[in-house]
């Protein structure tokens, strides 16, 4: 049996059923779960103090393409619509392989873990070079985060009328077969798994009809978690109409993409009888704040999307688009932009966070996950509320209006990834090494 005793926090928001908030007290860990919280507990095991902190659940990440951390910034790419930004990076993509999937993965998690993050899921959905899926499954592995990578895919290119160049697109049936592949070979279903496969095809403009349709039929049948891009965009419903005949919401529902096992990244231009058909059909949402700003794609209606009951979490979407990737400073420019669109009081704080954690769990079928309750698994994030961003505070809870950008300690299923602001579950200078040396090489060549 293995304990942690996390003592004396200053603030725990348990984000648990009944939005319990303990001030002056513990959090018990045993076995890679919260045991206990309250005041005066005790332990035989290792003791971490949270005096001057703010102790949350573990934020979860529902929406990224780690692969990009390796072109972020690129010349030509920085100042375009998603379009234009997508056929700027598509040559340069085409020239990765195992190792840049693998160390780029090390690289946006140990990033995002640092941010606080416990939970990511990833969206890759070009495989040259002979690069698969495990490269980042074990790169994951590496880090010690909980993963949900998704099988993603594009099987239409320049040549038929598609975005991506003809040589990043693969054959539907070879697509298919390799999905059955890898949720065979990885996809834990138990609770508390660290490892959930979910399949992605890559956008409405990027595949078929047939392999989106089919896709879900094939996700249904092995029951696994369903994920795309939808209505990012105004180019995107633009290209919907035209091709379909239709908004995507009603793309999505005539080849069985909603429901409480399919979430969609974006949802910018989401109209009030989409939100509607979310919120009937529980389908999920990954709300991209920082990406939507970075590409101009405007502001989703996340406070219609929430009051109507769709489930929402967050996402940093990938480095190239974001360019980073800080889980808390995503909630904050969430937060930001809410009130941008709908006025002061449209989101506090709490509500926020609130996406971050319980939010983006729900969002990927993790109930055990995004919450500190007894039983619930121990993914935790643990704030030093005593330094300058949070001097001064009068009340230090309210992390996105005066708080840290990274954590202090955060530990997943039990075990501590990070330790006085420092990774400790691989060498990161040795990783950042490797990983300049990769994006000089993709510069140069």
């Amino acid at each position: 049996m293995t304990e942690i005793l996390i003592q004396n926090a200053d603030t725990i928001l348990t984000m648990d059923d009944d939005s319990r908030v303990l001030h002056g007290a513990d959090l018990l860990i045993r076995d890679g779960v919260v045991a206990a919280m309250g005041q005066g507990l005790q332990t035989t095991g290792e003791v971490v103090s949270g005096r001057g902190c703010v102790v949350t659940p573990g934020l979860v990440n529902t929406h990224h393409h780690l692969y990009q951390n390796l072109t972020r910034a690129v010349p030509g790419a920085q100042d375009a619509l998603l379009f234009g930004w997508l056929q700027q990076l598509y040559p340069i993509w085409g020239r990765f392989g195992p190792d840049e999937m693998y160390v780029s993965a090390q690289l946006g998690l140990v990033e995002l873990a640092l941010s606080g993050c416990t939970l990511s899921s990833d969206h890759l959905y070009l495989y040259p070079n002979g690069s698969r899926l495990e490269d980042t499954i074990h790169a994951a592995a590496s880090v010690g985060l909980r993963f949900h990578p998704t099988r993603g895919a594009m099987s239409i290119g320049v040549g038929d009328g598609g975005l991506p160049p003809d040589s990043l697109v693969e054959g539907e049936d070879a697509i298919l077969n390799d999905m059955i592949r890898v949720v065979d070979a990885f996809h834990d279903p138990a609770e508390g798994s660290m490892c959930r496969v979910g399949l992605a095809p890559c956008s409405p403009f990027s595949v078929s009809r047939e392999l989106m349709r089919d896709t879900a039929v094939l996700a249904r049948d092995k029951g696994v978690m369903l994920h795309t891009h939808l209505a990012e965009n105004d180019e995107d419903v633009a290209y919907s109409q035209a091709q379909f005949g239709c908004r995507p919401g009603q793309y999505a529902e005539d080849l069985g993409w909603t429901g409480d096992d399919v979430w969609h990244a974006h949802c910018v231009k989401l109209d009030v009888t989409e939100i509607d058909l979310f919120a009937r059909t529980r389908t999920g949402v990954s709300h991209c704040p920082c990406s939507n700003c970075r590409l101009g794609s405007g502001i989703a209606p996340v406070r219609q999307m929430r009051d109507a009951g769709v489930p929402v979490g967050l996402g940093v979407d990938g480095s190239a688009s974001n360019d980073g990737a800080n889980l808390i400073g995503e909630a904050r420019q969430s937060m930001l932009l809410q009130r941008v669109q709908n006025g002061a009081d449209a989101m506090s704080s709490y509500e926020a966070l609130e996406i971050a954690t319980r939010g983006g769990a729900d969002v990927l079928g993790r109930p055990d996950c995004g919450r500190l309750a007894a039983g619930k698994r121990a993914d935790i994030a643990i704030w030093d509320t005593t330094g300058v961003s949070s001097s001064g505070s009068w009340d230090p809870s309210a992390l996105l209006l005066a708080g840290p950008t990274q954590v202090k300690h955060l530990f997943v299923e039990g075990r501590q990834i990070v330790s006085s602001g420092e990774i400790t579950s691989l060498d990161l200078p040795k990783l950042l090494n490797r990983h300049h040396t990769l994006a000089r090489q993709l510069m140069e060549t």
